[in-house]
């Protein structure tokens, strides 16, 4: 028998597509700067807040000319900075209104669920509503301040409420009223975060930042008299005139006293919303 001739086979060569190379996916860090530009372009593509900050300086323009122009000596007692700014008892409600909504705003309309899945540490997210916030209203603030002094000045210039920039006081007071109006804006936010409802926190600013005092201020007591002058609109009642308001305590120990308030506030707003569930 022949032995069977067996057929020598070619080299198999693999007719599979070669794998190809793993993609990497790019790397999303989550910084500060970038939830602080987050915040930034909520606040800016909100249309409250363009109303709400126009209306603010508008009412202090407005009232400001006012005050100006129908100015006849009758209060030749009151500080002239004072006296030009009367508006800003005004654009504080719509500057307070608008921190609320900063904050209490997103949980009515459910965005804090995407706010805080996105920064899961959470206190960052408050912290940059709070800081750009404080930004855009001081700036506000102060801009609508020199404006409205300066237009006020046409009509108060040959009276003896003239002052001018540059003299001695005038620029800090009206700086000192901008600190103030954020200052108590701020409280506003932090009551926002603290109440998570618009009408809740709106209600319990006015009620424990402008008629409580107004209501304590009633009852004979010297101590409460002292207490009274620590609370926050009493201590933004220092600041924001040249000369030193009667029966208030100093301008630093004021911004001292609103800086506290503040922080207290923050700081409880910051603890609950560590612990609550959105």
């Amino acid at each position: 028998m022949t032995p069977a001739r067996t057929t020598p086979t070619a080299p198999t060569t693999s007719s599979a597509p070669a794998t190809p190379a793993t993609l990497t996916a790019p790397v999303y860090r989550l910084s500060t700067k970038g939830v602080i530009r987050s915040e930034w372009h909520k606040l800016w593509t909100l249309r409250s807040t363009w109303i709400t900050l126009i209306t603010a300086s508008a009412l202090v323009l407005a009232v400001g000319i006012t005050m100006g122009a129908t100015y006849d000596g009758d209060d030749a007692d009151v500080d002239t900075i004072v006296f030009t700014l009367f508006g800003t008892q005004l654009s504080q409600i719509c500057l307070a209104v608008l921190g609320i909504l900063v904050t209490a705003g997103e949980y009515s309309t459910g965005m804090i669920r995407s706010s805080l899945a996105a920064v899961p540490r959470r206190v960052p997210v408050l912290c940059s509503k709070a800081g750009v916030f404080a930004a855009v209203a001081f700036t506000l603030s102060l801009a609508t301040n020199v404006v409205t002094f300066l237009v006020a000045q046409i009509w108060l210039a040959d009276t003896d409420k003239a002052l001018s920039l540059t003299d001695p006081g005038v620029f800090g007071a009206l700086t000192t009223s901008a600190v103030a109006l954020t200052l108590l804006s701020l409280i506003a936010l932090g009551l926002g975060a603290l109440f998570r409802s618009v009408p809740g926190a709106i209600g319990a600013f006015v009620a424990t930042v402008l008629i409580l005092p107004e209501v304590l201020s009633t009852l004979p007591f010297g101590a409460v008299d002292t207490a009274m002058k620590y609370f926050p609109a009493q201590a933004a009642s220092s600041l924001g005139s040249v000369a030193r308001v009667d029966n208030t305590i100093a301008p630093g120990a004021a911004v001292c006293t609103l800086v506290l308030w503040t922080a207290a506030i923050m700081a409880a707003a910051t603890m609950l919303l560590k612990r609550r569930d959105v």
